[in-house]
């Protein structure tokens, strides 16, 4: 069909009116939730149901253990008294148990600190792994990423470096990262695994260079497992069996894991995760945080100074469902994995309908294997450039993320996110992208 034959589902003018509206110039820099507000009025206008691929929301009810547990606890009156800020003993047992019995890797219950989500985890290891040693204030990304942790960075007034790692994966990440680390200035190197937003996951080659150079530069590793046990290649959900989560924690007693309650747990409004620090580092004094916190050691400094200054703990309720819901998981009677395998199953269909329309997935190979499907992929389409397929998008009413603005350096490419988007849309998203390609096809 020849270019120009097919007429958009919404308008172009009330597209430029409502960008113009939204101040947004450039679709490559918009943030997530400009793009959620843009999508969010263009369907109120249009009366055009958008596929929403922008938000890595989850889409799946929680298991009623959770809900049940936290509900018995409100009737028996947790509402009536702060929570204590290092969390209660039951949910900082059942994280430890959970770290023994799904990565694999024992560590202190007082090291198990409960935060309000991952997002807050991570705020509080940027306060403290800024602060470790003076000159050392740079967080090292190896990318793509979640963008809001630089924006975090950028809020707190601190530095951070970053490179794509789809060029340098196995032998070739160690020498990438020295060309960081031997400047003196890394903090911290965080990294999510599997990866927001291309889905890679890291071997254990890569864990181990990882893990090596923590300990040569005595540089702290802050691992990101906010889609813990989602990589479904592998069946990771049997307690104490292996295979278990990947972990750097195998390779270096230096080292940070921010655990999520959103997405492997369905549990994000509730807004609930851990941070989990190794016996090693929790127990470390450095003497540059007697400026900022009220202990040296870097456990009392995180609980005390940090988690009491952002939120002065957890709400009570919450910590008692998640509690459950990991107790059920070390149990054996939750099987948290494959509540989830729903959104590998919807990636797989999803993929093809991009491909069959002339798209292309960006990050498709992880290493020497083809990428797993699971909660996101990433597409480009001949010809365009990320803001401008974005752009593109828009009349017919799908969106997505500019993988630019997540440090990723394939910015002709897109973050497509599968959890909002339900089976009962494929044929519908199938005929967008049809019209979409016969549009755009012959540029």
């Amino acid at each position: 069909m020849a270019q120009g034959k097919v007429k958009p589902l919404i308008a172009e003018s009330l597209v430029a009116e409502r960008l113009k509206a939204l101040g947004i110039e450039d679709m490559s820099r918009a943030t997530i939730r400009e793009i959620v507000r843009l999508a969010n009025e263009l369907e109120a206008a249009s009366e055009v149901p958008f596929v929403h691929m922008e938000m890595g929301v989850p889409g799946l009810r929680p298991s009623n253990i959770g809900t049940e547990a936290e509900i018995a606890a409100l009737k028996s009156g947790v509402a009536q008294s702060y929570p204590p800020v290092e969390g209660i003993p039951e949910l900082k047992a059942q994280v430890s148990l959970f770290v023994k019995n799904f990565v694999g890797v024992e560590v202190d219950p007082e090291g198990c600190v409960p935060t309000v989500g991952s997002m807050q985890g991570g705020m509080a290891a940027f306060l403290l792994v800024n602060r470790c040693v003076k000159g050392r204030e740079r967080v090292l990304f190896i990318d793509p990423g979640f963008p809001v942790q630089k924006q975090q960075l950028r809020l707190l007034g601190m530095e951070y470096d970053t490179f794509d790692v789809y060029d340098y994966r196995g032998a070739k990440l160690k020498g990438k990262l020295e060309e960081y680390l031997a400047k003196g200035r890394t903090s911290a190197i965080i990294y999510s695994n599997p990866n927001n937003p291309s889905w890679i996951c890291l071997t254990e080659e890569e864990l181990a260079i990882i893990g090596e150079l923590s300990k040569q530069y005595d540089v702290p590793i802050i691992e990101d497992l906010a889609y813990f046990a989602m990589d479904f290649r592998h069946d990771l959900s049997k307690p104490g069996e292996p295979p278990y989560q990947p972990t750097v924690a195998r390779y270096t007693d230096l080292w940070l894991m921010m655990i999520s309650g959103s997405k492997a747990f369905s549990y994000a409004g509730q807004r609930i995760g851990t941070l989990v620090v190794s016996d090693t580092l929790a127990g470390r004094k450095f003497e540059n945080f007697k400026s900022y916190f009220p202990s040296e050691v870097f456990g009392k400094a995180l609980v005390y100074g940090a988690m009491y200054g952002l939120s002065s703990g957890v709400a009570a309720s919450v910590q008692h469902g998640f509690a459950a819901m990991l107790r059920a998981a070390n149990e054996g009677r939750f099987n948290f994995v494959e509540a989830v395998r729903e959104y590998g199953r919807r990636a797989q269909v999803m993929k093809r309908l991009f491909t069959e329309n002339g798209f292309r997935v960006v990050y498709d190979m992880d290493g020497e294997m083809p990428l797993a499907d699971g909660f996101y992929f990433t597409v480009s389409y001949p010809g365009m450039e990320g803001g401008e397929l974005l752009r593109a998008l828009l009349p017919w009413g799908i969106t997505a993320i500019s993988l630019g603005s997540t440090g990723s350096r394939r910015t002709e490419g897109l973050r497509a996110c599968v959890s909002h988007v339900m089976p009962e849309q494929f044929d519908e998203l199938e005929r967008r992208l049809k019209g979409f390609h016969a549009m755009h096809g012959a540029r």
